[in-house]
């Protein structure tokens, strides 16, 4: 019989990564966010910038210290369902903060 672990609701299944593009006629990187599930952080960040190339290409070093890629919070299995993240799907957030996925504002 399958038993789940108690836990399984608090497992890490996903990220929310802020990945910077240089777009022509801006005249500084724009942060691009991405719902990643992916469990591994690594992973999750290199899937966000693959399709963050697709807007741009990807800042080659910090602004304003602000990392180019950065996995800004981990989403948790409960969270990932209630957003509608499937495991192994990568979801662009676009450039504005996404207060639905990150509810308390991490960036000054």
């Amino acid at each position: 019989m399958f038993r789940q672990r108690p836990d399984a609701d608090l497992l890490v299944q996903g990220w929310v990564v802020g990945v910077m593009v240089e777009i022509a006629g801006e005249r500084a990187p724009v942060r691009h966010y991405f719902g990643v599930g992916k469990p591994e952080r690594a992973r999750a960040e290199w899937a966000a910038v693959d399709l963050a190339l697709e807007a741009g290409a990807v800042a080659s070093s910090p602004y304003r210290g602000t990392e180019p890629v950065e996995a800004i919070r981990e989403i948790v299995a409960y969270r990932m369902r209630e957003l509608g993240l499937k495991p192994g799907e990568i979801r662009a957030l676009g450039d504005k903060f996404p207060r639905r996925w990150l509810p308390v504002q991490t960036e000054s």
